[in-house]
């Protein structure tokens, strides 16, 4: 078995090892999965990797690892692993990516066009939060020297090196859509660079010129002196073509890239291999670049627009509602990952007014989120917790200075039911007071955080806001703590179990007497995971017994997930049975594996078959769920060969020992035929 040296082959080998992964990306705080087999990923095991703030299963094969700032080193080095360059997994499995990506559809149900659509477009900007929070940094450095009369942002003339610090930041959000059109075609897998090209025809200064009347002819402008805008509009081919400024939109590029990838992928499949450098992107381009500069620019400037004047409306006609409306939207839609169509509006905004509106409330929740997790820092450290001051110390570090409320919802308030209702009120508070002062505008894109205070206006409303957000959450949490009287018995014995507890003489004689239970539980370790005890674990079905490593399954035969045996199933009607007493923890709805807690202390994963998981269930009869009880001998599904067979898929049964690290020695001790009760593995703890 691979000796686990680090935090990022630990979060490798927890979710089955390269050859189980489809692709691997991240965003601000998360490793984002997508997996063949989520079903092999245990929660609590990733969740006590160092480094990790928590996981989060999601529908189908993906899966979230919180990591918090560090995410991106934590990445690169999981991509630089000597795993990840054998071939397969996130870096060598795109041949098939197309029935992989129609497997995840099927995964995802009757929601997969909902899920479809966020995925899209978050991976269309995740990339990019780190130079849009780095720029937004310049920006709110020239805020503050502005502020303190250093330089004048405004004036009609500027100095060079004023004009300089301008173009470090504007270049992402003059370029933005052809960033965004890169990211979007990668999505969809297309080649990046026909997307980015398409784009970037219309941000050249041939484009540009087109608006210049002394350059070109058959060119009309108005002026809106309402507006103070100029709108122009050429006649191309004959045809009226509106000639807006592309630069910063970003409706527009996600737009084309969806039309774009259904047509890119039509063509590489009626032009000859031979032929597809060439003809693929030629036709991409006299087709898109047409489409997308006649039709789909003005409609996505249009779309970008109109949401921003409804959104507007709504702020200059009942801003107080609009103020309350956004804190207390977001906690709910960042969990789900369905805060980025509003991201999207706030860059719209930004492009066509020169400024946002709603970042302003968002910081009302962004600070309430902290200041609940201040409240649990506090209570943590009167409360002598130190597992809970390590993680709330490290979330709000990140919230307050990089304005990331991730670590601190994944790592803390999803956890504990009695923060959100306490923490709205810090959010209704902040948008409460933004609303009254009439709202608060923000001059670039930017996470909220201390450090981007220069960037809102007026800053002193602004400020006032945070602060009584983030100390009305912090208030009511600490007077009535975070856990229930039953959570907080739980902490403390599981505390105490871990050596997380520091003795205080405050504590009550029924704490005491509850820590001195759990070590004395602590100290008695279940049977077979007590030094030098020998467990036979027997065979959970009928059939040939195989050496791990004969198994056609390099994740299972390298022992990624555990060391074990593995089981060629000779009946027609294949029954599975518990080869102890225990806990079902895990039992898809695929029936495809069951993971159980036996008593004695070994933890087994029964994977029957390979693949099977894309059967979603055709086949197996479940006979236990996810929490049932088992005995020894008990059936837990009942598969139909023909049907597994029929899908192509082996039926070779490997049966796991998921925590190996418990074991000196993990010793297949069958070989031939077994029947459900023989001996199969022989572990000494």
């Amino acid at each position: 078995m691979a000796t686990t040296t680090s935090a990022p082959e630990a979060i490798l080998e927890a979710v089955g090892g390269p050859e189980n992964i489809i692709s691997l990306s991240h965003c601000a705080t998360r490793l984002r999965f997508d997996l063949k087999d989520a079903s092999v990923v245990d929660k609590a095991t990733v969740e006590k990797i160092p480094g990790v703030m928590g996981a989060v299963p999601q529908a189908g094969d993906r899966y979230q690892i919180v990591i918090g700032g560090a995410v991106q080193g934590v990445y690169d080095e999981i991509i630089n692993l000597p795993a990840m360059k054998g071939g397969g997994g996130a870096t060598g499995g795109q041949s098939n990516a197309d029935v992989k990506a129609a497997a995840r559809a099927k995964a995802r149900g009757k929601n997969a066009i909902v899920d479809a659509f966020f995925e899209y477009l978050s991976d269309s900007f995740r990339p990019l939060l780190p130079v849009l929070l780095g720029t937004s940094l310049i920006i709110a450095g020239e805020a503050v020297a502005e502020a303190l009369g250093f330089i004048d942002t405004r004036a009609a003339v500027k100095p060079a090196s004023l004009a300089f610090v301008d173009a470090m930041y504007r270049s992402v959000f003059y370029f933005l859509p052809i960033m965004v059109a890169y990211n979007a075609s990668k999505k969809l897998r297309i080649d990046p660079w026909v997307g980015t090209a398409i784009m970037a025809a219309l941000i050249t200064p041939n484009f540009i010129d087109m608006s210049n009347l002394e350059k070109t002819t058959g060119v009309v402008c108005t002026v809106n002196e309402t507006l103070d805008t100029q709108l122009c509009t050429a006649t191309v081919f004959g045809l009226p073509m509106q000639l807006n400024d592309y630069g910063g939109q970003v409706f527009v590029p996600l737009i084309m890239v969806a039309l774009l990838a259904p047509l890119y992928k039509g063509l590489t499949r009626i032009i000859s291999p031979n032929l597809q450098m060439v003809f693929v992107p030629f036709l991409s381009f006299v087709i898109m670049m047409p489409i997308t500069a006649f039709l789909l620019g003005p409609l996505g400037v249009w779309l970008g627009t109109g949401l921003g004047t409804a959104f507007a409306w709504l702020n200059t006609q009942a801003p107080i509602v609009f103020a309350i409306i956004i804190p207390l939207l977001y906690p709910f839609l960042v969990p789900l990952g369905l805060h980025w169509p509003l991201n999207a509006l706030m860059l719209a905004n930004i492009d066509s007014l020169g400024y946002d509106f709603i970042q302003g409330p968002m910081g009302a929740w962004n600070f309430a989120c902290f200041g609940a997790t201040a409240a649990v820092l506090a209570i943590s450290i009167r409360d002598r917790d130190k597992e809970m001051r390590q993680t709330a110390f490290g979330a709000l570090v990140a919230g307050l200075f990089g304005g990331i409320s991730e670590p601190s919802l994944y790592g803390i308030h999803l956890r504990f039911k009695r923060i959100y209702p306490r923490m709205l009120i810090g959010c209704a508070v902040g948008g409460l007071i933004i609303g009254l002062g009439g709202g608060v505008n923000a001059s670039t894109f930017a996470f909220t955080s201390l450090l981007t205070i220069p960037i809102f206006s007026p800053m002193a409303l602004y400020a006032i806001a945070i602060a009584a957000a983030f100390f009305t959450s912090f208030i009511i949490l600490f007077i009535s703590d975070y856990r229930t009287a039953e959570e907080k018995a739980e902490a403390r014995a599981a505390a105490a179990a871990d050596g997380f507890v520091e003795a205080s003489p405050e504590e009550t004689a029924a704490d005491l007497a509850l820590e001195e239970a759990a070590k004395a539980q602590a100290e008695a370790p279940k049977p077979a995971l007590v030094a030098g005890a020998v467990t036979e674990i027997v065979a959970p079905v009928r059939g040939t017994a195989l050496p791990l490593s004969e198994v056609a399954d390099p994740v299972f035969a390298g022992g990624a997930v555990g060391q074990g045996a593995a089981i060629e199933p000779s009946e027609q009607e294949i029954v599975v049975t518990a080869p102890a007493a225990g806990t079902v923890v895990v039992a898809p709805d695929s029936g495809h594996a069951y993971g159980i807690n036996l008593d004695s202390g070994v933890e087994v994963l029964i994977h029957v078959g390979l693949d099977t998981v894309e059967m979603e269930g055709k086949g197996f009869q479940l006979l236990v769920k996810q929490g049932d009880r088992v005995e020894t001998g008990q059936e837990l599904v009942r598969v139909d060969r023909a049907a597994v067979e029929q899908a192509g898929h082996p039926l070779t049964t490997p049966i796991l020992i998921t925590n190996t690290a418990a074991f000196a020695s993990v010793e297949p001790i069958a070989t031939g035929e077994v029947a459900p009760g023989d001996p199969l593995l022989r572990l000494t703890a």
